[in-house]
């Protein structure tokens, strides 16, 4: 039987390399993506948290019945939760609190213990989630830190396994390399194994802007970093798995670019990443865009954006965070942001009285109304004007909407510009229809358009 496997370890990597076509228009090169958020636990941490174990076991560190300590950002995580529920250990992880409460919860579903410490500490601070899980290994019996930052076996995991996967995979082909740095196992390990094969092959990193590992690999000096909200990639410390010599340049990318980068992938690719995978293809592109149609390069996308949900894949947390702006948000993302509880859409129809279009105006705290017939926008009523002609004829309350509305509200697509919406609403309209494949799906107000711009 092919493909058949006596547990879940063995379909750990293997993983596909996918061509990006629609994110690299107008560039000549041929991207592919390592889509490792294919592997069982959701990330390339599966390839380091299954070698670190295995090599714990075989040089005895642990035992039957011990427990695995990691510090970790959830994937590495994930991977070493995957070893423990298969091999029977005890899980304990610490992590600093800006991670996903999504990635919280994924740890605590396989059986493992999660202890959240503060992100805005130093390093070497008793608080951090470093310190706090060498703690935890002092304290318990039996217990081991996998130690990802310093055991060899995450970039050694890398080079038996990634490296050889994308030289593979290209048919010795590849010419670039890109790769978030974190630990910098997946980077030095991989890299180390296609140079072997060719030294000419570029290797490039991606440190997410506030880290401390791009002006390390330049100067060698270790800055105090600043915090940022891309997770899983860039650093304070200089790890010990980190191997410069195997790369040639390092790229900042700032959390906007990541997050939005990483959207991207989803809408137009297909790919539920991560936001560090966003930092690594937003890195990848800008190299991409100067190079010839001969060369080929290869990004790593390293985790599943199943566990951001409720961070830079919603709306509302781009919007609060600023990284959302309104010259580049579309109108979809307006409606995804309006007050939740309320219909896309409230109208009416021309059949109903005013006295009823009212009320409905009243139920729902608005003040435009769209009049709908088949599917159709055929008038529209808006509050204020209504009152004033009520006032002056008290017996329009009771007439048909088709009697008394206005012509109707313009429409425009689900995926225009914000910018277009508003230089509508500036004039003289005071709401927009919003219409998706055909289907009028939502309205906006002069003052939905505020509140997204506040």
């Amino acid at each position: 039987m092919k493909r058949v496997y006596r547990n879940i370890s063995e379909a750990v990597g293997n993983t596909p390399l996918v061509r990006l076509n629609r994110v690299t228009a107008g560039i000549k090169a041929a991207v592919y993506a390592k889509v490792e958020y294919l592997n069982p636990g959701g990330s390339i941490k599966d390839r380091i948290a299954f070698a670190m174990i295995d090599d714990a076991e075989k040089n005895g560190r642990i035992k039957s019945g011990g427990t695995i300590v990691e510090a970790t950002s959830g994937n590495t995580g994930a991977g070493l939760a995957l070893a423990a529920a298969i091999k029977g250990y005890r899980a304990i992880f610490t992590m600093p609190d800006k991670m996903s409460q999504e990635k919280v919860r994924m740890l605590k579903a396989y059986g493992a213990e999660v202890i959240i410490c503060p992100t805005a500490v130093p390093h070497d601070s008793p608080e951090s989630y470093h310190s706090v899980a060498d703690k935890l290994v002092k304290e318990t019996p039996n217990a081991i830190l996998a130690n990802q930052y310093f055991n060899p076996e995450n970039p050694a995991a890398h080079y038996r396994t990634t490296g050889p996967e994308i030289w593979e995979q290209t048919e010795g082909k590849i010419d670039y390399f890109v790769c978030g740095v974190g630990t910098g196992g997946t980077i030095s390990g991989a890299a180390k194994y296609l140079k072997e094969k060719n030294p000419v092959i570029k290797v490039i990193g991606a440190d997410p802007a506030g880290s401390a590992l791009r002006e390390h690999f330049y100067t060698r000096n270790l800055i105090h970093g600043q915090p940022y909200k891309v997770e899983g990639i860039g650093q304070e410390i200089i790890p010990g798995t980190l191997h410069w010599e195997y790369v040639d340049e390092v790229y900042t990318v700032g959390d906007k670019e990541s997050f939005l980068m990483a959207r991207r992938l989803a809408r137009e690719e297909g790919m539920l990443v991560g936001g560090s995978s966003g930092s690594a293809a937003y890195v990848a592109l800008k190299v991409a865009r100067e190079l010839p149609a001969d060369k080929i390069m290869v990004v790593i996308l390293p985790d599943t954006g199943k566990y951001y949900l409720s961070k830079f894949y919603s709306d509302e947390w781009m919007k609060e965070n600023r990284f959302l702006d309104i010259e580049r948000a579309l109108v979809h993302n307006l409606l995804n942001a309006k007050q939740k509880g309320l219909p896309a859409l409230v109208s009416t129809s021309p059949s109903e009285t005013v006295r009823e279009a009212l009320k409905t105006m009243e139920t729902n705290n608005i003040s435009q109304l769209p009049v709908i017939e088949d599917g159709k926008s055929i008038g529209s009523l808006e509050e204020s004007a209504l009152m004033g002609r009520i006032l002056e004829n008290a017996n329009l309350i009771d007439q048909q909407v088709r009697t008394v509305m206005e012509p109707s509200f313009p429409i425009i697509q689900h995926d225009d510009t914000l910018e277009h919406t508003k230089y509508l609403l500036a004039r003289r309209y005071p709401a927009i229809l919003v219409q998706e494949h055909g289907h009028l799906v939502g309205i906006i107000t002069k003052s939905d358009l505020i509140d997204f711009m506040a």
